[in-house]
């Protein structure tokens, strides 16, 4: 059994308790525009093409066995379908423009990787968090992760947007100690504009995770005219409340992940969108706290 995975990012300290392993899985079915990790989206290996670093000798185009490697009016193109992962691109690229992302790695290879903290998940009460993309959109391997992790007694979080059929969501939750819930706009409709998808089953999955008894911290990115107003904030507090919901971490939008965009040759809608900060959404904040929720930026 194999998984796609894009990263496994050491000593996290914002992704569940303690100091953690995250182990973060490609593909996800959701298309937020302000998404951080775009890279993330599609389920096949990608290439990211630093343009300014690119010195045009075409090495990678040579040097690929596969002939996955095309330049087209002075643009990389990457044919991920015939992709062997050989990384000759990467290894032969003399400005280091290319940055292979997406590995193909068996579960025994992943927990080689999380064993290797183990004494630092003991003593900050730490452990391993599943992300994504969207982790249920492998949730075969998922689920023996978890299991494995249980195995050792690694405490486990789920990060992920639940959107995922109740049986595929229900298998992976068994083994999570805690869910970590994106949940993008309390309107239906503005969630279907603005991800793609509906909200229905992804709430209908947060009870099912309620009624098992798993905690649930609910996690919302503040998105600049999209989510972001005293209103949305108040129709937040009400869609927690009616899920039984007590604990929110707001996630202020950041442009961090511009920069992707760009190396993926993909367009990015909120290019020239400020930043928001801590201190701008003090009074959205103050809303969920004023209402009795706990919450966190």
């Amino acid at each position: 059994m194999k998984a796609n995975i894009f990263n496994i990012q050491k000593f996290s300290i914002h992704d569940g308790p303690g100091i953690r392993t995250v182990v973060f899985f490609k593909g996800c079915p959701l298309r937020c525009p302000w998404c951080s990790n775009p890279e993330s989206q599609q389920r096949p290996t990608q290439i990211l093409w630093d343009k300014k670093k690119c010195l045009y000798g075409h090495l990678c185009e040579v040097k690929c066995p596969a002939g996955c490697i095309s330049f087209k009016n002075n643009n990389l193109v990457f044919d991920p379908e015939h992709c062997t992962g050989c990384k000759s691109c990467i290894t032969q690229c003399p400005g280091r423009a290319l940055t292979f992302v997406g590995n193909m790695m068996e579960v025994d290879e992943v927990m080689e990787e999380v064993l290797k903290d183990m004494d630092f998940y003991q003593e900050s009460g730490g452990g391993v968090t599943l992300s994504g993309g969207e982790v249920l959109m492998q949730s075969a391997f998922a689920a023996e992760l978890l299991k494995k992790c249980r195995e050792q007694k690694i405490h486990t979080a789920l990060e992920t947007t639940a959107f995922a059929t109740p049986l595929v969501f229900s298998k992976v939750i068994a083994g999570t100690d805690l869910l970590l819930l994106d949940i993008k706009h309390h309107s239906d409709r503005e969630h279907i504009k603005y991800t793609g998808v509906s909200n229905q089953s992804i709430l209908e999955n947060l009870d099912f995770a309620i009624a098992m008894k798993v905690p649930v911290i609910a996690r919302i990115p503040v998105i600049p005219n999209i989510n972001d107003s005293l209103y949305d904030a108040k129709e937040f507090v009400k869609l927690l409340k009616a899920h039984r919901v007590d604990t929110v971490n707001l996630l202020p939008f950041h442009q961090f992940g511009e920069k992707k965009y760009e190396e993926l040759q993909v367009p990015y809608e909120l290019k020239n969108v400020k930043a928001l900060h801590p201190e701008d959404l003090t009074e959205y904040f103050n809303v969920f706290k004023d209402a009795g929720l706990n919450v966190s930026m």
